[in-house]
């Protein structure tokens, strides 16, 4: 009997249930719950796919985007197949009896199996008798088997020929009866879906995709305001149900703001509000670049240019060229940084806005973006967990699908919108433009759970990587492997950078080109000049480069002098802030170099190397202060989350380009100045960095002079005529050789260090001019060809110890990645080792803990504030309004630090299922203490820890 006779005559059995609402007993079927997941599918392929994103599915499928849009459809449907089990079923009582007398009489012995799995067994024979290939790992059948198997995260292993083989099927997943209505399920969906045919193959890049696309289908379905009003309302059968799902499925992807939308072409001036007209390197971007990517296709550019001088329009230029020529839609925005993501996100808001579309849901994402004023006052619940703390997984279970997991979860009913979804978990990912710190992108490449979704979402669109230069080794290598991906996937990339030495650039843009197929580029160079860009296509490997004349004119147009000025310091911590400084001291130096805006007025930076050297730096500052004491200003990574973001936004108010400039402001910081803050001072001092991040910090010096031409905005005693001055801070024994602070090494490595201070006399001798002078000094120090570590017997050793750490860290790194695609035999290969989110390492090192200062009152309560009327909030569900309370409270911490917690330092118990606030842990400060006791703080086995009002978290560690 053919499946339409089948439905017609005997009817379809609908009572396996699918959904089960135990707060209201509803029970929603199995069969329309597969219609709906597959009909959100294929209207999320017409709606959220991009023309790049379905080219690489079809052609990885051997079949045409209209026949692959059925097909993904179908694969979408049977996704929870699995479901139709004996032990799935039976976990509910409730729903257990509407089985029919067949079913249950079939049941035999229940074992055991999630529905995941299940899904992937059951389905391997089913998908094989329409037609799917079935041999090896790299089989049609064995791959959208794991594709079903997929969905819930984790690609599975198949074993064809022990659990998944027909035997095994049949023992644990129930006997003929439940076959038979498993067959009768794929046939009806197969004909429901339009589908005509089985694929031929199946790449892992199009196997990837269509996971990721389930895992997205499955979701929007599986919220409760989608299925509980069907379940109410059932239709009357699976053709009527289809007809229905699919005029829901597109009114729903639109509600959610999941539908792609094009962006008018407006004139460069109104899309970057505040610009005249393009420079030289923007303007070459835009003349240059289309008659490129339209003729050559996909790719990856390079933008280096000095700080400050517009990469950022460029890469939005070069995204739009992309995307108008490349089948891609929107911007991943990836950033080193929370600071920089958070400006990042108002650049991109106020580039889409500026083009007027009717919707434009740009999102933040990254650990704590929820505390960002500028991007969300929407409420905050455990569906909406923060993307690095997703839902537990059990270490011990190859996946967590049963009942319980995380997308099987019913929440009751909630205020649901567009916004709301798309913050939601890594929902966030989805959206069309995206602003995200580097590490979500990262995870894409490790063997987490959902990274099929979060490829997804960086494929598709234009992959902006700022700061390119700021990764370490370790995350570097994640990074090449997510480049090697993307150039697979055929996504381009714009890679920006002011300080990056030529061999990494060639190493990203080869790598790359590596995974779009292209081969023989070993000796092949991709510098792109600095100033300037570089578009290599993915189509031939070629390197196209930024004509020399507007090379020329970008270079003069920006050109300024600054002067680099060496102060040798002995380094002493502070201690006792009433102690005398000597003269000499570090403390006593950068108070000297300061005098100039204490006594007449300006604003002036003080980078430190270290939280600690600039807790004492402005410990001292403020001993000394005579004015304001607004005009001096903390702020590091240990002030709290709150504290930390309104005083970064304070700055980039006063200090940018168009702010109302204070008449004095001293800003005492630590390397969050080195990253994406457009803020300009008239004086700066650092202590002795790496020759990358003195440029980068140079860049905030001096930075609007051009834009401020013929305004009176600087101090009487700004001598524009002789140049800007960075004094940097270089640390001497009684020698006066080189004499790093302990802890400054694990900063940045030693060597870099030593190599720029040996560099430091010859900047000396004259005026640095940027951006001319900048590669070469950045080749210097940072470049293959950098001779210093060769020069005296201690920097050989210390380089031997430096490439001895690195290929530790390249090791390290290199054990979680997953591989390329072409290495990929079984999708299990990607996911062959158990990470967490929480667990993913994206840079070296323990992962830190959150901290929540708190204050005891006498009777022992718990409070957020030191007046004791704030109780710590303690019950089961908690508020947004709590949860913001809390988490804008909390300080980051290096995990040895609080590894000694006792039980004094742990949160109430509600917390611990919260996936936002399970990781934390308690400061509490008793609001009576002696004088003594206070200056300590709180232990933690050999460490000592106080919140300073002023100094924010100051840490000791007991000798």
């Amino acid at each position: 009997m053919g499946v339409v006779e089948d439905v017609r005559f005997e009817g379809v059995d609908i009572r396996p249930w699918g959904k089960f609402d135990r707060a209201t007993r509803m029970v929603y079927s199995l069969l329309f719950h597969l219609i709906d997941v597959g009909a959100v599918a294929g209207v999320l392929w017409d709606r959220f796919l991009t023309p790049s994103q379905r080219e690489v599915i079809s052609t990885g499928l051997g079949m045409s985007q209209e026949r692959a849009r059925s097909l993904v459809s179908f694969l979408a449907a049977m996704h929870d197949i699995g479901k139709l089990v004996p032990y799935f079923q039976s976990l509910e009582p409730v729903a257990q009896m509407r089985l029919g007398e067949d079913l249950l009489a079939d049941t035999g012995c229940v074992v055991e199996v999630p529905h995941a799995r299940a899904s992937m067994h059951a389905g391997l024979h089913l998908l094989g008798e329409l037609g799917f290939e079935l041999g090896g790992n790299d089989s049609p059948a064995v791959r959208a088997a794991q594709c079903l198997g997929g969905h819930h995260g984790r690609f599975l292993q198949l074993d064809v020929d022990g659990a998944a083989s027909a035997h095994r099927v049949q023992a644990t997943l129930g006997g003929p009866v439940w076959q038979g209505l498993r067959r009768r399920y794929t046939r009806l969906l197969w004909h429901l879906f339009g589908v005509d045919a089985a694929p031929k193959q199946m790449t892992v890049e199009a196997a990837v995709l269509i996971t990721g696309l389930t895992m997205v289908a499955d979701r929007v379905a599986s919220q409760r305001r989608y299925w509980v009003p069907n379940a109410h309302t059932p239709s009357f059968g699976a053709a009527e149900h289809h007809s229905q799902a699919r005029r829901q499925a597109e009114e729903e992807v639109e509600r959610l703001g999941l539908a792609r939308f094009p962006l008018d072409c407006v004139p460069f001036t109104t899309a970057h509000p505040g610009l005249v007209e393009p420079n030289a390197l923007q303007a070459s971007v835009m003349e240059e670049l289309p008659h490129l990517v339209a003729g050559r296709g996909s790719g990856i550019a390079v933008v280096t240019d000095a700080m400050g001088a517009g990469k950022s329009v460029a890469a939005l230029e070069m995204a739009r060229i992309f995307n108008e020529h490349c089948g891609t839609q929107g911007v991943m925005w990836l950033l080193p940084s929370t600071a920089a993501a958070n400006q990042a996100y108002e650049v991109l808001d106020q580039y889409v806005r500026a083009h007027r579309p009717e919707y434009a849901p740009v999102t933040l994402v990254h650990h704590h973006s929820d505390l960002n004023e500028a991007y969300t006052q929407q409420r905050l619940s455990p569906e909406d967990a923060s993307v690095l703390d997703g839902p537990p997984d059990g270490p011990f279970t190859d996946d967590q699908d049963g009942l319980v997991a995380d997308d099987e979860t019913e929440y009751g009913p909630t205020a649901a919108g567009p916004d709301r979804w798309l913050r939601g978990r890594d929902n966030a990912l989805l959206a069309q433009y995206t602003v995200t710190t580097i590490d979500q992108a990262q995870m894409a490449v490790l063997p987490v759970r959902h990274s099929a979704l979060r490829m997804l979402a960086l494929s598709g669109r234009t992959v902006v990587v700022d700061e390119a230069h700021a990764l370490d080794t370790f995350s570097q290598l994640q990074l090449l492997r997510l480049l090697h991906w993307l150039g697979a996937l055929n996504s381009p990339v714009v890679l920006l950078s002011a300080t990056m030495p030529a061999s990494t650039t060639t190493e990203l843009v080869r790598t790359y080109l590596s995974g779009a197929g292209r081969t023989g580029l070993h000796g092949v160079p991709f510098a792109p000049g600095y100033p300037g860009w570089l578009f290599a296509d993915a189509a031939t490997g070629t390197a196209h480069l930024m004509p020399e004349p507007a090379r020329d004119r970008q270079r003069a147009a920006q050109r300024r002098t600054a002067r680099i000025r060496t102060r040798p310091v002995t380094y002493r911590r502070l201690g006792q802030t009433s102690r005398s400084v000597d003269a000499g001291e570090r403390l006593a130096v950068i108070a000297d170099t300061l005098q100039p805006v204490i006594h007449h007025g300006g604003c002036g930076a003080v980078v430190c190397a270290t939280v600690a050297d600039a807790q004492d730096t402005y410990a001292y500052l403020r001993s000394i202060w005579t004015g304001p004491p607004h005009d001096l200003v903390l702020v590091h990574s240990r002030v709290g989350e709150r504290r930390g973001q309104n005083t970064l936004a304070d700055l980039r108010r006063e200090l940018g380009p168009t702010g109302p400039r204070p008449l004095r402001r001293i800003v005492v910081t630590t390397s969050l100045l080195d990253m994406s803050l457009d803020i300009d001072v008239d004086l700066m001092v650092s202590d002795l960095a790496s020759a990358a991040r003195l440029l980068q910090r140079l860049g905030r010096l001096g930075r609007f002079t051009r834009r401020w031409a013929g305004q009176s905005r600087r101090p009487v005693w700004w001598d524009g005529d002789n140049s800007p001055t960075l004094t940097v801070l270089h640390p001497v024994n009684s020698r006066g050789a080189t004499s790093l602070p302990p802890g400054w090494g694990t900063i940045e490595p030693p060597v870099t260090l030593h190599e720029t201070a040996r560099l430091l006399p010859q900047l000396e001798k004259k005026p640095l001019v940027v951006p001319d002078d900048v590669q070469a000094l950045v080749e210097q120090v940072h470049g293959v060809t950098s001779g210093f570590a060769a020069e005296t017997a201690r920097l050989q050793r210390m380089a031997a110890a430096h490439r001895g750490r690195t290929s530790r860290l390249q090791q390290l790194s290199a054990l979680h990645l997953v591989p390329p695609p072409k290495r990929v035999s079984s999708l299990a290969d990607l996911h062959r080792q158990y990470l967490t989110t929480a667990q993913a390492a994206t840079r070296p090192g323990v992962l830190p803990r959150r901290l929540l200062p708190c204050y005891r009152t006498a009777d022992g309560v718990l409070t957020l504030d030191a007046a004791g009327l704030v109780p710590l909030p303690d019950q089961e569900h908690l508020s947004p309004r709590h949860l913001r309370s809390i988490l804008e409270h909390t300080v980051p911490v290096p995990a040895a630090w609080v590894a000694r917690a006792s039980a004094r330092h742990q949160p109430p118990a509600s917390w611990k299922q919260h996936p936002l606030l399970a990781d934390t842990l308690l400061l509490p400060t008793p609001l009576v203490t002696r004088e003594s006791e206070r200056d300590l703080g709180e232990q933690f086995g050999h460490y000592w820890l106080r919140m300073d009002d002023e100094l924010g978290l100051v840490h000791h560690k007991q000798q």
